[in-house]
């Protein structure tokens, strides 16, 4: 007679390698060789007594039985890891995990986080910069500070500030003329495209120059006066206050809203450092 439950390492592998595609890269997520994962596939297979991929060469593809325990399997690790994830409130109570983006941690919060430790020394705060948005059902994520988030089952979604972004250099480029400068390019609202279009106004900016992915990176290289960038107005702040970044005019455009996540098991621990993050960018 079948047993219900299989290995759930098996379903693991199973479930990362139909959701990729490929046992390679499956292999690379788990952190396990490719022969442990095509082991594990061909250990569920035979404990469910039917094939779950078509191999073809190094492709694979998943049969109707494949497809079919892919969806249970996915509902199922979800749950699990939702699960799992509640149980850390009960290790460190007044710990707070923190999700955003490495450019507001290093040029926005990182200048004032002696203030918010000053206040609120009692709060053990995490704090996890990354460049992808967070799943804030399946991760060990409390609040999220983020300018590419958008509202998620089990949070409560805020927007807490309208960003805008103006031209700016070291101030020693501004001797340069504007056919000298380099043009710093950067994502999203900060290529110039925006700049042409919602400004209408030449600063000299160039199709040729450096490009960052990064917009936290792309504002140190306009602060160390590698050239001409489009920044952002709230992490510039402390830029433009030491005289390492001038406008190169006082025109400015749209820029992204920054918004705060936070998942509803949360909300208690959260709210000390939610209300700090209010009034701190209300004097920003």
């Amino acid at each position: 007679m079948l047993k219900h439950w299989p290995p759930l390492s098996t379903l693991r592998g199973f479930e990362a390698a139909a959701r990729l595609g490929s046992f390679h890269k499956a292999a690379a997520e788990l952190n396990l060789t490719q022969s442990a994962i095509s082991q594990q596939i061909r250990s569920l297979e035979a404990y469910l007594e039917q094939p779950l991929f078509l191999r073809s060469g190094r492709s694979v593809t998943l049969t109707d039985a494949g497809h079919d325990l892919l969806s249970t399997t996915q509902a199922l690790l979800q749950q699990l890891a939702v699960g799992i994830r509640r149980l850390g409130q009960y290790q460190k109570p007044n710990q707070l995990v923190l999700n955003t983006t490495p450019a507001f941690a290093r040029h926005w919060l990182l200048p004032r986080l002696g203030d918010f430790r000053s206040q609120h020394p009692e709060v053990d705060l995490w704090i996890y910069s990354t460049d992808e948005v967070p799943d804030m059902t399946t991760q060990t994520i409390d609040v999220a500070v983020r300018d590419d988030i958008s509202s998620q089952a089990e949070c409560s979604f805020k927007v807490l500030h309208a960003d805008r972004l103006y031209p700016a250099c070291h101030p020693r480029l501004l001797a340069l003329p504007p056919a000298q400068r380099t043009t710093l390019h950067g994502e999203r609202e900060m290529d110039w495209s925006h700049w042409a279009v919602e400004s209408g106004i030449d600063v000299g900016q160039q199709d040729q120059g450096l490009n960052f992915s990064d917009p936290g990176l792309l504002l140190d290289a306009a602060c160390a006066g590698l050239g001409i960038a489009l920044v952002s107005e709230l992490l510039s702040g402390q830029a433009r206050a030491n005289g390492s970044l001038q406008p190169l005019v006082e025109q400015t455009i749209r820029g992204p809203n920054w918004a705060l996540l936070t998942h509803r098991d949360s909300e208690t621990n959260a709210r000390s450092f939610s209300e700090w993050l209010l009034s701190q960018l209300e004097t920003a």
